[in-house]
């Protein structure tokens, strides 16, 4: 039976992310086609649902060519929440998914979403695969990079956050996680190929998406765990608004990372 602090390790960083970068440098003419859809997948199975010119599930690789017309700028990350739907092209379908999910890809004239499925063998063994739907978007929607902030703004912003919510935390008294989460954050140290980006983003980029991709599994890991040092609600949500403002920060230093302009 697996650990509580192993379990929290499996928190995987945004698919999204992954998808857009190495979607926006294939397109750039940076990386081969046959590298891309194994980069995006790692160890997992991906297929996409509604892809253009299909009429079934197909494997992530053969529903690329549907996004080979695109160049690298129409090709976006948009992490919304509830409250900051920025990036998405107003009500519909595609927007309402996002808002739930926490994460999508604008690529022209298609919106797609990550659903992870979790299959059950008759043995009882669990696996998950990764299911990309893809909508039709309004000829009329608003580029996801409208009021999205440059990589220079996002990495000051998310250094200040940082600063702001250790001191915070620092004064409530409940930075102290639980035990098996301690184990989970030496874990994702590891480099794991998930805080790379593929050729074609310049230093700035690279080192505000690693930063920012490690600490939104962090951030990730600690919605997952207790109140740790919080001993009553009050505390506890005393704690969430302090992190708040950090997990704002790293959405938007994800966004900027993965949108910033590429070069050959």
């Amino acid at each position: 039976m697996s650990s509580p602090a192993t379990g929290a390790v499996k928190v995987a960083p945004r698919r999204s992310s992954r998808f857009v970068a190495w979607v926006r440098a294939w397109r750039a003419g940076l990386v081969p086609y046959d590298e891309v859809a194994e980069e995006i997948a790692g160890d997992e199975e991906h297929l996409v649902a509604d892809a253009p010119g299909t009429w079934t599930d197909v494997p992530l690789r053969d529903a690329l060519p549907a996004l080979a017309k695109l160049s690298p700028d129409e090709i976006r990350l948009v992490l919304p929440v509830p409250g900051d739907p920025r990036g998405l092209p107003g009500p519909g379908d595609f927007s309402g998914a996002a808002l739930l999910t926490g994460e999508a890809v604008v690529a022209g004239a298609i919106g797609v979403i990550p659903e992870v499925r979790t299959h059950t063998s008759g043995s009882g063994m669990t696996w998950e695969t990764v299911l990309w739907r893809c909508y039709p978007l309004p000829a009329d929607a608003p580029a996801a990079s409208l009021g999205s902030p440059g990589a220079a703004e996002a990495e000051a912003e998310l250094a200040t956050a940082l600063a702001e919510t250790t001191a915070a935390l620092t004064r409530l008294d409940v930075a102290q996680w639980r035990p098996e989460l301690a184990g989970a954050l030496e874990a994702l140290r590891r480099p794991d190929g998930t805080t790379d980006l593929p050729p074609g983003f310049d230093p700035r980029a690279r080192r505000l998406f690693a930063r920012a991709a490690v600490l939104d599994r962090v951030l990730a890991l600690a919605g997952h765990s207790a109140p740790g040092g919080a001993v009553n609600n009050y505390e506890a949500q005393q704690r969430h608004a302090a992190l708040r403002p950090l997990t704002t920060a790293c959405r938007q230093a994800l966004v900027a990372a993965c949108n910033a302009p590429l070069r050959p």
